[in-house]
């Protein structure tokens, strides 16, 4: 009897033994998924994003994260530059091909993607971030997107060339000094090298549809993109200080504008010394590095977008777009999408990433700003320390409205299709025709 006890005993132990271990190694397993909740379940993050700048830093940043977690497997899908990632981002949510993981602007892409977007209030980048970086995208006191990082824009201009034509940029603190430089620039093209003083983008309508006009729309609506989104109408009081500026370079660009885009005046035309001045952001730093390092870390400078009545000496600076998370996927998906993002903000590993290898201006708390390595972004921020910053409102334009109206009715008045005055007061009405809707 007592054997039989004690056979039975051991078969007992024996049972809760090897179950026991069995749970340790699941425990195991999880550990080296870097705290997956979804250990052993392969988890399929589709990111389509629209940064080409920085694509392949990303796709590497991501490759890197797998490593650390097994179960998460990331694509990554980029369109932009040329290429109109909006109308892109349709069509995939079209076919039914939806990501995980995709790009949102202010306040109208939050309305015209709400039932897409999962609520991040309370992600570790939410709380991260910057005070400010989330009005755009907090409507109900819900967080439902994560910034990208800060962005500023102005007139990039080669230093050397500056240099030989015997021009201080840091004269140019105005419409009228920035007219003589470009006078000066001009008159001595030929000895310089150059085709042109500037190479005006106006194939990109969001170069000159949202960036240009930002700088001169933002003085109505205070630089708030809220009060933009809300406002019914769109005056112009700046419209002809923008005809000016506008003016100005395409009278003194390569032509034809209305054919020239991205890649042809980052890379063909200002990498190559062809040009003096291109009106864009910290974004061109990677593009140029890739044609001329020399150039893109000890040559190149940014200058203010000259607004009279306004500001002349100031730059527009903001979240130039915003992570989103699809909310319509399956739980463990928008979980798994969550914690990629939360690790590339506000991990040592991701930190690290953002700064030294995107050559982002940090939009979050808790890093070390002396890391910037590009001299664009180091001008940005010092522009941004002093206060001396316009506002990003476009985000808060009508939909569409940027681009497909204004940017297009920009294209006519260069083209000398439409004169001036037509084009705002087309510009105009489209604008409150879209709030009206």
């Amino acid at each position: 009897m007592n054997k039989k006890w004690f056979l039975g005993l051991f078969s007992i132990m024996l049972l809760v033994s090897v179950v026991l271990s069995g749970c340790s190694g699941d425990d195991s397993t999880k550990k080296e998924g870097a705290g997956s909740d979804t250990e052993g379940e392969e988890v399929t993050l589709d990111i389509f994003q629209f940064k080409v700048e920085f694509k392949d830093q990303f796709e590497a940043v991501a490759e890197q994260y797998q490593e650390a977690n097994p179960n998460v497997k990331i694509n990554i899908q980029t369109v932009g530059g040329g290429e109109d990632y909006g109308a892109a981002l349709r069509s995939k949510f079209a076919s039914g091909d939806e990501p995980a993981i995709f790009n949102i602007g202010g306040p109208t892409d939050v309305v015209d993607w709400e039932d897409s977007l999962a609520d991040l209030t309370n992600s570790a980048a939410a709380g991260a971030a910057l005070e400010g970086t989330l009005d755009g995208v907090t409507k109900e006191e819900k967080v439902l997107g994560l910034p990208f990082n800060q962005e500023g824009y102005g007139l990039i201009y080669n230093t050397e060339i500056f240099e030989k034509a015997g021009i201080n940029p840091a004269d140019i603190k105005d419409m009228a000094s920035l007219e003589a430089a470009v006078k000066t620039l001009d008159e001595k093209k030929a000895d310089l090298g150059l085709e042109a003083v500037f190479a005006l983008p106006a194939k990109e309508t969001w170069v000159t549809g949202l960036h240009l006009s930002n700088a001169f729309i933002s003085p109505e609506f205070d630089g708030n993109v809220t009060k933009a989104f809300e406002a019914d109408k769109v005056e112009f009081k700046f419209g002809n200080e923008m005809k000016n500026f506008i003016d100005l370079q395409n009278k003194h660009s390569v032509q034809p504008v209305v054919s020239l885009d991205y890649s042809q005046q980052v890379e063909e035309l200002f990498s190559t010394g062809k040009v003096a001045m291109i009106q864009q952001g910290n974004w061109v730093y990677g593009s140029i590095a890739g044609i001329d390092e020399e150039l893109a870390n000890n040559k190149v400078g940014i200058l203010p977008i000259p607004v009279p009545g306004f500001k002349e000496d100031a730059i527009p600076v903001g979240v130039p777009m915003y992570w989103a998370v699809n909310k319509n996927k399956d739980e463990n998906v928008i979980e798994e999408a969550t914690k990629f993002l939360d690790w590339l903000y506000t991990s040592d590993e991701g930190k690290e990433t953002v700064v030294k290898d995107f050559k982002f201006i940090p939009a979050y708390e808790g890093y070390d700003a002396s890391l910037i390595t590009d001299p664009l972004s180091k001008q940005i921020y010092e522009y941004a320390e002093a206060g001396n910053t316009i506002g990003w409102v476009f985000m808060g334009y009508p939909s569409n409205w940027g681009q497909d109206k204004l940017g297009a009715n920009i294209q006519k008045y260069l083209s000398d299709a439409a004169t001036w005055d037509e084009i705002m007061e087309d510009s105009k009405a489209a604008w409150e025709e879209s709030r009206a809707e």
